[in-house]
């Protein structure tokens, strides 16, 4: 369209929709990809408020002669979801459930209902949505209707369209209908659509795979008069090609009041698949497979991971889940599945603790984004990752798909839902040459005819979208490939509705989000990344959109989205933009992108993604490179110079007699902070937290020799300025356990306020410096303890990014550990010792040490010191070191604190302690008014009586 042509859609869409219409270059950019290998910008994006704002903005795109996309959470991902089209984006305000019948068991919900809301209602009436696609926390139902999505439990309940009982539906040309059993079957569109039905019937019947798991193409069959000539289901599936769906009612089935899991190990995958009609045949809930290469992947990726040590001894393994009234009834089901299977197996398990379960199945919902980088940065993609096979089948298929890929030099990793022949795997394709698209090609047409000749569907669940619709004429008839294109011009006789999708396609090996969107940016980052090949760029590409941190709860990602709900605050939304500054198409001013900038400005740096992300973004990385480059020889924002440079100020402060200390703490009380906080960049919201009269250091003593030797204390900036009373109760724990704590003969820091503030090089001075203090100690192998989870993650994680060629870097990560880690190596010692037991806590764990750390150590001090924990999961508590005192970001910082954080404390009684080893934790707790919070350190002081 011509500019002139878009300014004045935009313009009418603006007077005819209530909801907010965004042309802007930001939220093309953002929703020009979806979880595929595809890339197309928008033409602009709606968020309609309801029915009537998405019948007028259809119509004004019809007056237009625009194509249209309706779009879910924009997991899809085979191409679908993303298109040159007017997006409407139903997430925003059509997401609702408008009625739930538990006695029909039916629920009327709107497109943009994410599905484990409708699992949440369902659940008090024993109530579920059968399918559910490892997407569930953020896949919407509109999406899976239009993708006819499955899930790991279609064994037990069948793709979407077996639960699909009506829609609501508007097609381009402003006909609305409703579409269902008992509604009328009359007028221009179930006329022509039932003579379609009648002329094709016999082909259908012939030419369509018998299979559960049959996704490609249209749902001709639902035409068929013995199907009951079914308008909504014959609609599931379409992906936005036809109509626009404004509702639906769905069916609910009974859920298992408890589950089990039997987990299945055997040699290989292939022999896992060899035995999935063995396990069909014992009626479980689901049969799903993974391989040994996606554990190895997640270890590598996540090195604190620790659910899949659980898993039996094997190659390859299958998850068998079953039911059951009582938790021995579901117990007794999976048993009888291990009994049943021992001949076959090399080991089994059954689970059915609730955590136990849920980190096993972690493992197997985040396989799409696991097995997509490798540690060394290599790149897999999807394309053809979810073909499917008849089950009795699946396993000489696999065979042959290996063969396959040794042929093109190509490797994956397994996955997939094996008890219906569905396999998803990842694949490296080179996308970044003409001669690796050319072979991506040949692959895509031979897995084509491979699958085809065991009688098996291109697509098992995602659909055809650009990736394989090309491929279909491989698996139909001509004749049906012409049915395909009548049915969608019965609908769609203007071609308007997600256009080249399906019918008449894009060439699979077109708009390639990769290919089409290599950088042009001079790729020189100050950042190592190590982990993408010392690539920054290749870093943009590390996101492949597969959505986890667009939840609304659960682990850390991504707090900001939490907050606000726009795509922009969200890992994914900033990936995206950054990768359209890398390629200069859509955002053009690179590091100077006022998009861009905006984006990042309320990423907390909590590295939640890191971890969190199935494929480990570290947006936190991101930011830093980003205004690193941005202000390289510039002035900075003022918060730079005062909170990104605090250790140095305070190693001045530090000198200072405790009267002047004093003083200082007096003018943080007093009106003249307001200027002080104006011109630090401060928010004046905040308060100045009070400086400790003497730092830790200044009152440092000779430790006696214990008899287990040596330990180095690391006196960060916050433990030994603000909070130095920590790091008193600290010494005292290790030297009852018999260490002699040692301190550096000057200041040290891990620089982690210049990183997260993007002042690399002084950063890089600061931690060299400090490697250069505490050699001795690294070199005989001394360790060195940290209180602070910032600085100690930073020391571990940061510290080879920061120096990457200095070889002291390289041995921060196994020469640091935290307090926790130290004491839980005497964890029986400690519970012999307890003079006074912990008692109940609320415990806040710090987002960098979830990150880079994990909290296994912490659970077993907490334990051994008679503690009675509730680990909170909170996410981010919103402080995030400088970014909560930034102007501009208090409302953000409390929104996330609000979340979970202070209410549980609020809520908790007067003798439940609040455990939060982060001095920024600890800081949000004090300013929110909440009870003093406390260290680890103080609280082993107090159950040893040290204190």
């Amino acid at each position: 369209m011509l500019t002139s042509d878009v300014t004045d859609l935009n313009a009418a869409l603006d007077k005819a929709v209530r909801g907010r219409v965004r042309f802007d270059t930001a939220s093309r950019a953002m929703y020009s990809a979806d979880a595929s290998n595809y890339r197309r910008v928008p033409i602009g994006v709606v968020e309609p408020v309801d029915t009537d704002d998405v019948e007028a903005a259809v119509s004004v795109c019809s007056t237009y002669d625009v194509p249209l996309l309706p779009r879910g959470a924009g997991t899809s991902i085979a191409g679908q979801a993303v298109n040159t089209a007017v997006v409407l984006d139903f997430t925003k305000h059509l997401n609702g459930i408008t009625a739930l019948d538990p006695e029909a068991r039916t629920a009327d919900v709107q497109p943009g209902l994410v599905l484990d809301k409708l699992r949440d209602a369902g659940r008090p009436h024993g109530l579920t949505f059968g399918p559910d696609p490892s997407t569930h926390n953020r896949c919407t139902l509109g999406g899976m209707i239009g993708n006819n999505a499955c899930g790991s439990h279609s064994v037990a309940w069948g793709k979407t369209v077996d639960n699909v009982h009506a829609l609501d539906v508007l097609t381009y040309g402003g006909e609305r209908l409703t579409l269902g059993p008992g509604t009328p079957q009359t007028g221009r569109i179930p006329t022509a659509l039932r003579d379609l039905g009648n002329r094709y019937a016999e082909l259908v019947r012939t030419g369509f795979p018998d299979l559960t798991r049959r996704v490609s193409g249209y749902n001709l069959d639902q035409l068929l008069p013995e199907n009951g000539f079914d308008l909504a289901r014959a609609l599931v599936g379409t992906e936005g090609t036809c109509a626009t769906i404004l509702g639906a009612t769905v069916r609910l089935v009974d859920a298992p009041a408890v589950r089990a899991l039997a987990v299945l190990g055997f040699p290989d995958a292939y022999l896992a698949a060899d035995n999935v009609t063995v396990v069909r045949a014992l009626g479980p809930l689901t049969i799903e497979g993974m391989d040994a290469g996606l554990i190895a992947a997640l270890r590598a990726s996540n090195p604190v991971e620790t659910a899949s040590r659980m898993l039996p001894e094997g190659g390859g393994w299958l998850y068998v889940e079953t039911g059951g009234d009582t938790r021995a009834e579901a117990e007794a089901a999976a048993q009888a599945v291990v009994t049943a299977m021992k001949p076959y197996t090399q080991s089994a398990l059954v689970v059915s603790e609730p955590k136990q379960m849920k980190a096993l199945w972690r493992i197997r919902e985040d396989g799409a984004g696991i097995v997509t980088r490798s540690p060394d940065g290599g790149e897999a993609w999807p394309g053809w990752e979810d073909a499917a096979v008849p089950p009795e089948k699946f396993g000489a298929y696999l065979r042959e798909f290996d063969a396959l890929m040794s042929r093109h030099r190509r490797r994956g990793v397994y996955y997939g839902h094996f008890g219906d022949g569905c396999l998803h795997v990842r694949i490296d394709f080179d996308f970044t040459s003409k001669a690796g698209i050319a072979d991506f090609r040949s692959f895509m047409e031979e897995g084509a005819d491979l699958v085809v000749a065991h009688g098996g569907s291109l697509s098992g669940e995602h659909g055809d979208g650009v990736a394989r619709a090309e491929l279909l004429p491989r698996m139909y008839p001509p004749e049906i490939i012409r049915a395909f294109e009548e049915f969608k011009g019965i609908w769609d006789p203007a071609d308007r509705m997600n256009p080249d999708r399906v019918v008449r396609p894009a060439k699979m090996d077109e708009d390639l989000r990769v290919f089409v969107g290599l950088p042009t940016m001079k790729d020189q980052p100050m950042l190592a990344f190590g982990h993408d090949r010392g690539s920054f760029t290749r870093a943009t590409r590390r996101c492949l959109g597969v959505g986890k941190c667009v939840t609304e709860s659960g682990g850390v990602m991504c707090p900001s989205f939490r907050a606000t709900g726009e795509e922009m605050h969200s890992t994914r939304g900033r990936a995206r933009l950054l990768f359209e500054m890398a390629n200069g198409q859509v955002i053009k001013d690179g590091w100077r992108s006022p998009e861009v900038a905006e984006a990042l400005d309320l990423c907390l740096s909590c590295k939640g993604c890191k971890r969190d992300c199935p494929v480990g973004v570290d947006m936190a990385s991101y930011k830093t490179e980003f205004l690193a480059q941005r202000y390289k020889g510039k002035v900075r924002p003022a918060s730079h110079y005062a909170m990104g440079a605090l250790p140095r100020w305070m190693g001045l402060v530090g000198k200072l007699p405790a009267r002047a200390v004093d003083a200082l703490n007096a003018v943080a009380r007093s009106p003249l902070a307001a200027v002080a906080k104006k011109l630090g960049g401060i928010t004046p919201e905040r308060s100045i937290p009070p400086i400790a009269r003497l730092p830790f250091t200044a009152s440092r003593r000779t430790s006696p020799l214990g008899s287990r030797g040596r330990v180095l204390l690391w006196p960060d900036t916050f433990t030994n300025h603000f909070d130095p009373s920590i790091a008193v109760d600290a010494v005292a724990v290790l030297e009852k356990l018999g260490y002699s704590v040692e301190l550096p003969p000057r200041a040290v820091c891990c620089g982690l306020t210049w990183t997260s503030t993007g002042q690399v090089e002084t950063a890089q001075k600061v931690l060299r410096r400090s490697l250069r203090t505490i050699a001795p100690w690294l070199s005989e192998g001394i360790p060195v303890i940290g209180l602070e989870p910032s600085c100690t993650a930073a020391l571990k994680a940061d510290g080879p990014e920061l120096l990457p060629d200095e070889p002291l870097a390289a041995s921060l990560s196994t020469g640091v550990r935290t307090f926790a880690e130290v004491l839980a190596e005497h964890a029986d010692e400690l519970r012999d010792a307890v003079v006074t037991p912990g008692g109940r806590a609320l415990v806040q764990v710090h987002c960098h040490q979830h990150a880079e750390i994990g909290t296994d150590a912490d659970a077993t001090v907490m334990t051994a010191l008679g503690i009675d924990a509730e680990v909170l999961d909170s996410g981010c508590c919103g402080l995030a070191g400088n970014f909560g005192f930034e102007k501009g970001h208090y409302e953000v910082s409390m929104a996330c604190a609000e979340r979970v954080l202070l209410p549980a404390v609020r809520a908790a009684d007067a003798d439940v302690a609040v455990l939060a080893d982060g001095f920024s934790c600890r800081t949000q707790l004090r300013q929110a008014g909440t009870r003093e919070p406390v260290h680890l350190a103080q609280m082993a002081a107090t159950a040893l009586g040290l204190r």
